[in-house]
């Protein structure tokens, strides 16, 4: 029997690969009253043969560590959506985000500290850009954070 190898939805992932760093605006919010400018290093890795993509993401302040992150990205056949399951140095975890590309962006929404969360991953143009928005109710959104990134 032949085993099961990675699709295109899994290449599609894996277009996330590498080691990234760059700036980071972090909005006035309820979690950082101020907002500010942040570094990010974000380290994603293909995994498991191809199936996973897994991140790992550091935060700097004031030059300190100021936040962690660990999550693995992974297709759902089922529901024919992508899936990032996320740890945090301040939730701690797990939450969950699904969602779809779209070109070259990743969208994925979920539950993020105790509203709504949606994330975009844009791969296009030889970089990634990130960017977090906040919701109460899913429908209207504020910026949260944004960052854009370079291979280091």
């Amino acid at each position: 029997m032949d085993m099961p190898q990675p699709g295109a939805p899994q290449k599609q992932l894996a277009r996330l690969a590498g080691t990234w760093s760059g700036e980071e605006k972090i909005a006035p919010s309820p979690w950082d009253e101020k907002g500010g400018v942040a570094t990010g290093k974000v380290v994603n890795r293909v995994a498991l043969d191809g199936w996973v993509v897994v991140q790992d993401y550091e935060q700097t302040r004031d030059g300190q560590v100021s936040f962690k992150g660990h999550g693995v990205f992974s297709f759902d056949p089922e529901r024919n959506l992508t899936v990032l399951e996320w740890y945090d140095s301040v939730s701690g975890g797990p939450s969950a985000f699904t969602g779809t590309w779209k070109g070259d962006t990743l969208t994925l929404t979920g539950a993020s500290g105790g509203g709504q969360g949606r994330c975009t991953f844009d791969v296009g143009g030889g970089g990634y850009k990130f960017a977090m928005d906040v919701s109460q109710d899913g429908r209207q959104w504020a910026p949260f954070m944004s960052g854009t990134y370079r291979k280091a």
